[in-house]
C-alpha cells in the first residue's frame, strides 16, 4: 500500500496527506480508500490530464455562431485545404512564378477584390486587430471622428473607445446617443482629423426617436474635404442574406460602393471562415496599413489562409452557398426539419432520464450570434427538459453531467428548464448524440 501511495498517487498530483485530511473529514468511505479503489482514481485522473483540452461539443444552445463555441464551423472544402497546409511544405511567402519571395496577403487577395469591388485586401487574426492595425497605420497621433451612437462594446470588453486610445489616436464623438447628423461630422473636422469612421452597430438596435448619417453622405463628406471614411462592419457579409429569408444586412461590397475608403470585417462570422479580420478598400490605403510594424505582429498564419481561401472560394457559386457553407446551412435550416428531428430524439431523451425528468418538444427562438443580426430571430424546436420534482439544483446535477458525457452536450437554462435547441444539430451527427443519451441510460 504504501508504494501504491508514495508512487502512483504522487504521480497523479495527490499527497497522501490530502487523501488522509479528506478521510478525516468524512469525505471519503472506507471503500475509497482500498488499493483497487486509489488505483481506478489515479488511472481516471491521470486519463484526464493525458486528454486534449479542446474537444467537440454539441451546440445545443441555440446561438449559431457561439463564440465559446468556436463560431463559424468550416466546410469540408475548408477542413481539406487545412490538412493540406498542415501536411506538406506550401508557398506561403514565395512567388511560385519569380522564383522569389512572396506576400502571404497575396494568396487571398486577388479573391477578396473579385469578390467585393475592392483595389486591395489584407488579412490579420481577427477584426479587433483590424481595426486597431487600422487606426494605428492612419491615423495615430491625430483625430478620428465617429458618432456617439456607434462607440460600441462587443464581447470580451472590446470597446471602440479603448482600440481608438490603444492606437495612439483621439477620439471625437459627435451627434448623441441617438441621433447623429451630417453637420455634427462637418463641424468637427479641424487640421488634425485623420479619418472620418462609421461603426456598424450589429449587436444592439435603438429604437424609437433615432437617426444616423448613411455611409454614402458621410462619403460625400468625406470626399469634399480630403478625408478617408472607414467602416467597421463588424460581422461583415459577403452576399445579400434577405435572399434566404434573414434579415437584411449591408454587405461589403456595398459599403465599397457607397463610397467607403477601407471596410473592415470578421472572417469567422457571418462570412462563415476561419477567425480572422479582413480590411479591404482603397490601394494605397491598404499598402499603408500592410507597411506598419504593427502587420507582423497580428499576421495570419499558413492554416488560415489556407481555411479562408477555400470559404472565399464556395462564395464563387453563390446559388450553392446554403448548401456548401455550414453556417449558412444552419441559419437556413427549416423549421419543419428541426421539429421532426425533435420528435424522433424525443422518446430516447426521455427514456434516458426518467423518471426524474420530463422531457417535451417546443418551440423556441434561435438567434445568429457573435454580435451578427441582434433582432433576427430564427423559429426553431428545442427539447425541454424539466425536472419531475420541480428542483432546480437536479438541473444544475444534470447539465454537470451533460458536460461530462465523452462528447458534451450544451444547452441554456431559463425558467427552470434545460432548453436542447436542436437547430445546430447537423442530421449526419444523430447517431453520435443518440449513442450519448444511450450510455447515460445504462
Amino acid at each position: 500500500m504504501g508504494g501504491l501511495y508514495s508512487e502512483t498517487v504522487l504521480f497523479a498530483g495527490v499527497t497522501s496527506q490530502e487523501l488522509r485530511r479528506a478521510a478525516l473529514d468524512g469525505a471519503l468511505a472506507p471503500t475509497d480508500l482500498r488499493e483497487d479503489a486509489v488505483a481506478a482514481a489515479v488511472g481516471a485522473r491521470l486519463q484526464a490530464a493525458a486528454s486534449l483540452r479542446l474537444r467537440a461539443v454539441f451546440n445545443l444552445t441555440g446561438t449559431v455562431l457561439h463564440t465559446n463555441l468556436g463560431r463559424a464551423l468550416l466546410p469540408d472544402e475548408a477542413v481539406v485545404a487545412v490538412v493540406a497546409a498542415l501536411r506538406t511544405a506550401v508557398n506561403l511567402e514565395f512567388d511560385l512564378q519569380s522564383g522569389e519571395r512572396g506576400e502571404r496577403d497575396s494568396l487571398i487577395e486577388p479573391l477578396l477584390c473579385e469578390l467585393t469591388g475592392a483595389e486591395a485586401a489584407t488579412v490579420v487574426n481577427n477584426n479587433a486587430a483590424a481595426v486597431l492595425l487600422m487606426l494605428s497605420a492612419l491615423a495615430a497621433r491625430r483625430e478620428v471622428i465617429v458618432s456617439r451612437g456607434e462607440l460600441v462594446e462587443i464581447g470580451g470588453s472590446f470597446r471602440i473607445p479603448d482600440i481608438m486610445r490603444q492606437s495612439g489616436t483621439k477620439l471625437i464623438e459627435v451627434g448623441t446617443t441617438n441621433r447623429t447628423r451630417i453637420e455634427d461630422y462637418a463641424s468637427a473636422i479641424g487640421p488634425r482629423s485623420a479619418l472620418l469612421m462609421k461603426v456598424h452597430t450589429s449587436n444592439y438596435v435603438i429604437q424609437g426617436f433615432t437617426g444616423s448619417v448613411p455611409l454614402e453622405a458621410l462619403a460625400k463628406l468625406g470626399a469634399a474635404r480630403a478625408l478617408p471614411v472607414v467602416a467597421d462592419l463588424g460581422s461583415g457579409s459577403l452576399v445579400d442574406l434577405s435572399a434566404w429569408g434573414l434579415p437584411k444586412e449591408p454587405t461589403v461590397r456595398e459599403s465599397l460602393a457607397a463610397g467607403a475608403d477601407l471596410v473592415t470585417f470578421s472572417g469567422d462570422k457571418l462570412l462563415g471562415g476561419p477567425q480572422a479580420g479582413l480590411i479591404i478598400g482603397r490601394a494605397s490605403l491598404v499598402d499603408r496599413v500592410r507597411k506598419h510594424p504593427l502587420k507582423r505582429a497580428v499576421r495570419v498564419g499558413k492554416l488560415t489562409l489556407a481555411a479562408l481561401e477555400a470559404v472565399l472560394q464556395l462564395y464563387r457559386a453563390p446559388e450553392r452557398l446554403a448548401e456548401r457553407l455550414p453556417t449558412l446551412r444552419q441559419l437556413t435550416r427549416p423549421e419543419q426539419d428541426i421539429r421532426e428531428q425533435a420528435m424522433r430524439l424525443r422518446p430516447i431523451v426521455e427514456t434516458a432520464l426518467a423518471p426524474a425528468f420530463a422531457t417535451t418538444v417546443a418551440p423556441v427562438a434561435s438567434q445568429v450570434g457573435s454580435g451578427s443580426l441582434p433582432v433576427g430571430l430564427l423559429p426553431s424546436h428545442a427539447l425541454a427538459i424539466r425536472p419531475t420534482q420541480g428542483r432546480r439544483g437536479g438541473l444544475e446535477r444534470l447539465e454537470a453531467r451533460l458536460r461530462r458525457l465523452p462528447r458534451p452536450i450544451i444547452g441554456r437554462t431559463a425558467e427552470r428548464t434545460l432548453w436542447l435547441d436542436l437547430r445546430c444539430l447537423d442530421p449526419a451527427e444523430e447517431a453520435e448524440f443518440v449513442a450519448q443519451w444511450r450510455a447515460i441510460a445504462t
